[in-house]
């Protein structure tokens, strides 16, 4: 049996840059306020009082659905970044698992309280690391 500080960890992962992830969300966000925009207005005299949540409501969902299914939202992919298990597990994490992180990151805060190796409490509590595509491709032995 091999001793548990053997085992590789989350922080053996190369995180993406801050720069690269805000990039991501600002796509994710775009995106998803040009969505709402089909059905309703967003911002305006003709705006609904709540368009900011249902916006903010399909970023959570888009975003963890997309995480869930490709590795990373919308903007994750357009700006080459995957999201991955602990341990360099290069498998996209589990939709309970991608619906906690997106939800963590709508509260702002997690995301803005990070470690040393780049992963914000939103990563942290979901057992996920961002890392860009090169790191995830190592990962996957591509």
């Amino acid at each position: 049996m091999s001793h548990p500080s053997s085992q590789p960890s989350a922080t053996s992962v190369e995180t993406a840059s801050w720069a690269r992830r805000f990039l991501a969300l600002a796509v994710d966000w775009a995106a998803c306020m040009l969505a709402v925009r089909l059905f309703t207005p967003v911002y305006g005299p003709d705006a609904d009082p709540a368009s900011g949540f249902i916006v903010l409501g399909v970023f959570v969902l888009e975003s963890a659905l997309f995480t869930a299914l490709l590795g990373g939202s919308f903007g994750k992919i357009v700006t080459r970044l995957r999201v991955v298990r602990p341990h360099g597990d290069p498998r996209p994490p589990g939709l309970l698992q991608a619906l906690a992180r997106q939800l963590l990151v709508a509260l702002v805060i997690p995301p803005l309280v990070f470690r040393p190796d780049g992963r914000g409490l939103h990563d942290i509590a979901a057992g996920t690391s961002t890392v860009t595509v090169q790191t995830f491709r190592r990962l996957a032995g591509r």
